[in-house]
């Protein structure tokens, strides 16, 4: 298995580990309630150093990603996040991403842990077509690269303490900056954010992981600094009702399934793209199942890959992310149900041990600041 900068730190720290992703992280500290409350109430500190980071470059990195992803690049700015997809030919998704301008010339994809390898061939498949040679204006910089997202309505008062020469409280959602970080010069700041509860994401090199570890800690103790671990992560980001990789999105479900249609774009500006025709059909056309979130009205907890049926018991779907609330103290979860079942409002059921449990289809984020 491989390790991060930090693996070391949460296993002094009592950390839970298992594997993710082919890497040793901590799954829980001292219980996935207790940091998911850290975060909502306060601020906790995520090591997400498995994720992907690969580097675009050159004349022709803006054609190449309006080809590759679902989104239209042209319409971000030096500075600016956006939120996307490889479309993989096939009507699903590669991967969903996150893409950041540099310049004109210079992009970064952030891509989730366990997709990175097959993300690397996808993208290396089709460099030639734009003239990106693989290791030289495409260039997988994962293993260099150490991230900690800190998060939770603390946060950024203490992140600002580590960024004397920027103003980084008052950056806008979806948005980041070169700056220097706990003493480390062009460190990359962004907002983003996977847990609805405010804060930022830190990139540094791996060589600077200690320096930046130590310094967050230390100015991090009066503001009640803790360690979360990966199962709050997905209790944190099911609660906003933002879709993970296998279990929401993989290579059967298209972003017009999926509720992406947003960041799925048709435009002469934007160009022809991995399954253009396919996706334009799908949004005119319609689908045979829709991505919904869903309450439960009646008390019982969904799973992934649990049934889902009409109140007369006939199947209509099924469950891909499900937990108990830990801030509404109830079953919520996301799953594809057939469209005429896909209405805001709608009674479906979802099967737990044999039983049908009442449950609502309803818009999320299901917590609520």
């Amino acid at each position: 298995m491989k390790t991060t900068a930090f693996t070391r730190h949460h296993i002094e720290a009592g950390a839970k580990m298992a594997e993710f992703a082919g890497y040793n992280m901590p799954i829980e500290f001292t219980g996935i309630n207790d940091e998911h409350t850290t975060v909502r109430e306060g601020v906790g500190v995520f090591d997400v150093s498995h994720m992907g980071e690969i580097w675009v470059k050159g004349p022709n990195a803006l054609a190449f990603l309006q080809y590759v992803t679902s989104n239209d690049v042209s319409t971000l700015y030096d500075g600016k996040v956006q939120y996307s997809c490889f479309p993989n030919g096939q009507g699903g998704i590669v991967d969903d991403l996150l893409v950041y301008r540099i310049d004109a010339e210079t992009y970064l994809l952030v891509v989730n842990a366990a997709n990175t390898a097959k993300d690397w061939d996808f993208l290396c498949t089709h460099a030639p077509k734009f003239g990106l040679t693989p290791g030289k204006e495409l260039y997988n910089a994962s293993d260099e690269i150490a991230q900690l997202a800190v998060q939770g309505p603390r946060a950024m008062d203490l992140v600002q303490e580590l960024c004397p020469d920027r103003d980084v409280k008052s950056m806008e959602y979806y948005t980041f900056c070169k700056t220097t970080v706990a003493g480390i010069p062009n460190a990359i700041l962004s907002i983003t954010g996977y847990t609805g509860a405010g804060g930022c994401e830190i990139y540094v090199a791996n060589e600077d992981a200690e320096r930046l570890w130590t310094a967050l800690w230390k100015a991090g103790e009066r503001y009640g600094l803790k360690n979360i671990g990966l199962g709050a992560r997905d209790t944190l980001r099911l609660e906003m009702g933002f879709c993970l990789y296998g279990n929401d999105l993989d290579d059967t479900t298209s972003p017009i399934e999926a509720g992406l249609g947003w960041i799925t774009k048709f435009s002469d500006a934007k160009g022809d793209f991995i399954d253009n025709a396919r996706l334009a059909g799908q949004k005119t056309d319609g689908v045979q199942r829709k991505l919904v979130g869903f309450e439960m009205v009646e008390r019982g907890i969904p799973r992934h890959g649990y049934e889902v049926v009409s109140p007369t018991g006939e199947p209509i779907g099924v469950v891909t992310s499900g937990t108990q609330s830990p801030s509404l103290k109830k079953g919520v979860g996301l799953a594809y149900v057939k469209p005429e079942f896909a209405k805001t409002g709608s009674s479906i059921a979802v099967l737990i041990r044999g039983k049908q449990i009442k449950a609502q289809v309803v818009r999320p984020p299901f917590y609520k600041k």
